[in-house]
C-alpha cells in the first residue's frame, strides 16, 4: 500500500493496531526549537529517530540530551535514536527545529529505554555499481541489540551513486515457517536527493505472476504486508527509506528470497553480509 506525501500534523501514519500492517507503527512529527511534544503507544515499543535537527528524550525517568545532529536532510550526518519501552511514555524536546520519525513494533513486556548514538550504529554496504545494486544500511536498532528490544528492528537505506536498485533479489516475509521465512510487517518512509527525485516500489504478491507498483516520491509511506517488494530510484538521483520491521513472534529476520530470481543471490557482492545483519 502507498500513502503519498501529506502533513500528518504530528499524529501516526500508521497506527496501532493497523488493518494493514498491525505489528508496525510509525509517525512523524514537526517541532520548532523549544516545543515539545508528548506521547505514548499502548503495546508497542518505540524508538524516536530524529531525521533532521536536534532532540532531547525523557522517558521512563530518564533523560537522553542531544540525540541527533543533521543538518539539511538525512544524507547530512549520521542518525542517532533512543529506545523507548513499551506502554512507556515519552517526551521529545526539540533543541533546534526538527523532523523526527517515532518507529513502533508490537510488543508486550516493558523493557529499559537506551540510546544510539552515531557511534554505535551497525553499517553494512553491499551490491556494485554493475549489478545495479549497491547501497548502504545502517543499523540503528539492529542485530547488536536483540537482548535489550523485542520485536522492533530500525534502519536508514541509502542507495550509494544515482540510480539503481534495492530489495532486490527480491524476498518476502509474510509467513511464519522456520527455517525458511519469518512474519515481518514492514513501513518504509522514502526520501530523495534532489528531493524532486522519485522511484517505483513493485508489490508482487506470488511469484512469476503480475504484483503491483507504485509511484513513490519524497516523503511517501509505503506498507508491506505480504508479497516480493524490491524498489528502484530513477537514473540521476538518490534514495533514502527510513525502514520498521516489526516480528510476530520473533524479532530476527528471515527472509525468503523469491525464486526465480535468488540466483541471483550468488552475483551481488556482499548481500549475504547484508542479510545476517538483520538476524
Amino acid at each position: 500500500m502507498h500513502i503519498a506525501p501529506f502533513d500528518n500534523q504530528n499524529r501516526p501514519i500508521v497506527d496501532a493496531d493497523d488493518a494493514l500492517v498491525p505489528l508496525v507503527y510509525f509517525n512523524r512529527i514537526r517541532l520548532r526549537a523549544g516545543e515539545h511534544f508528548d506521547y505514548r503507544v499502548a503495546g508497542y515499543e518505540t524508538c524516536i529517530v530524529p531525521a533532521t535537527g536536534t532532540v532531547t528524550v525523557e522517558t521512563a525517568g530518564e533523560a537522553f540530551a542531544g540525540i541527533g545532529h543533521r543538518g539539511a536532510d538525512v544524507w547530512d550526518g549520521e542518525p542517532e535514536g533512543v529506545y523507548v519501552p513499551t506502554d512507556t511514555g515519552a517526551r521529545i524536546t526539540a533543541l533546534t527545529d526538527t523532523e523526527t520519525f517515532i518507529a513502533g513494533a508490537r510488543f508486550a513486556e516493558t523493557l529499559r529505554p537506551f540510546a544510539v548514538r552515531a557511534g554505535d550504529l551497525d553499517v553494512v554496504q553491499y551490491g556494485s555499481d554493475d549489478t545495479k545494486t549497491h547501497r548502504k544500511i545502517k543499523h540503528i536498532l539492529g542485530a547488536a541489540y536483540h537482548d535489550r528490544v523485542g520485536r522492533l528492528l530500525v534502519s536508514e537505506l541509502f542507495t550509494v551513486g544515482a540510480g539503481g536498485w534495492s530489495g532486490f533479489p527480491s524476498h518476502k516475509h509474510d509467513t511464519d515457517r522456520l527455517p525458511e521465512e519469518t512474519r515481518h510487517d514492514e513501513c518504509y518512509n522514502f526520501r530523495f536527493r534532489p528531493d524532486y527525485g522519485s522511484g517505483l516500489q513493485m508489490l508482487q504478491r506470488v511469484d512469476n505472476e503480475p504484483g503491483d507498483a507504485y509511484h513513490i516520491m519524497d516523503g511517501s509511506t509505503v506498507l508491506i504486508d505480504r508479497g516480493y517488494h524490491p524498489c528502484c530510484v530513477l537514473p540521476g538521483y538518490e534514495m533514502y527509506y527510513f525502514t520498521i520491521l516489526g516480528g510476530q513472534n520473533q524479532r530476527s529476520l528471515k527472509q525468503y528470497f523469491q525464486p526465480t530470481h535468488a540466483a541471483q543471490l550468488h552475483t551481488i557482492p556482499g548481500i549475504m553480509d547484508m542479510v545476517a545483519k538483520f538476524k
